[in-house]
């Protein structure tokens, strides 16, 4: 006959969810965006002008598309967005 013993850890409700700030965990998630965004950069600059034209950007906003950020080519949407138009 076999016993089947279950460990178990005893922990501290209150720290089990407690997130602690680390900074070489920002530091390395902040180095892995900005390689994504490298990555991309490259990918979009290998690219022909007509394949560009394709997807809806220009090689003079391959910068601005890899810094995160939209391209809102309607000025009446862009001025929505930031909540100047209501």
């Amino acid at each position: 006959m076999s016993t089947v013993r279950e460990i178990t850890k005893l922990q501290h409700p209150a720290t089990t969810n407690r997130q602690v700030y680390s900074p070489l965990e920002a530091y390395w998630k902040a180095f892995q965006e900005w390689r994504k965004r490298r990555r991309l950069q490259t990918e979009l600059c290998r690219l022909t002008d007509s394949e560009l034209m394709d997807i809806g950007i220009t090689r003079s906003e391959i910068d601005y598309v890899t810094s995160n950020h939209p391209i809102a080519r309607d000025p009446v949407r862009w001025m929505s967005d930031i909540g100047t138009l209501r």
